[in-house]
């Protein structure tokens, strides 16, 4: 699949999950490429996925599916963490891709709604008017997360992989989705990607979610 650029490699299935809860998603604060902890919740989720994916590594938790071969992160410490504890429980070490952090936010990174409301009263129609090509200020939009998507694909590919879990951000995630699954990315920018959530997406185009616990 193609779309603007950004092209995936086909894989026997990917799994997907995004880090746990945060200390700054819980105040609703944009973290884009800063950071902030796992909440004692975003550590629960972290290990019940652990056993989750460990479930499906071997081949108990779905029918069909088969071994988890590598696990890949974002770079950021959020992502980093919840992976590390996965690999823990898969036996995997953790592999950081830059290209798998999230969209730069720029100037709107650490602020929440309100606050970009006030300092730029209109803006966020804008974006909302054109979602995937809008670009925050100083930042990324989609459209650019597309192309770093289709890169880390290729070289989680390049590294031999066919049954990768990659640990991940919402929005990234999103460009993950439907490039992993042969879609358009500015057709997924709705995509749920919940923390606790698992996803699995088959050669086929499918999208399974399975809720960790």
């Amino acid at each position: 699949m193609t779309h603007d650029g950004a092209v995936a490699p086909r894989f026997d299935e990917v799994w997907l999950a995004r880090h746990g809860e945060t200390e700054w998603n819980v105040c609703g604060r944009r973290q884009g490429r800063l950071d902030s902890a796992l909440t004692a919740r975003g550590q629960r989720q972290a290990r019940q996925l652990s056993t989750t994916m460990a479930a499906v590594a071997r081949g108990g938790s779905c029918a069909g599916t088969v071994p988890i071969d590598s696990l890949w992160s974002s770079p950021l410490g959020r992502c980093r963490e919840t992976a590390g504890i996965i690999g823990a429980a898969l036996e995997l070490p953790v592999r950081v891709l830059d290209d798998l952090a999230e969209i730069d936010h720029g100037d709107f990174a650490g602020l929440t709604t309100a606050e970009i409301d006030r300092r730029w009263p209109g803006v966020l129609s804008e974006r909302a008017a054109d979602k995937y090509r809008w670009r925050f200020p100083g930042g990324e939009s989609y459209r650019d997360a597309a192309a770093r998507a289709s890169s880390a694909l290729g070289a989680v590919a390049t590294a031999g992989a066919q049954r990768p879990l990659i640990v991940t951000h919402a929005m990234v995630g999103r460009m993950v989705i439907a490039l992993a699954t042969g879609g358009d990315p500015s057709d997924c920018l709705n995509q749920t990607v919940d923390q606790g959530t698992a996803f699995r997406l088959g050669a086929d185009g499918s999208i399974e979610a399975r809720t960790a616990g």
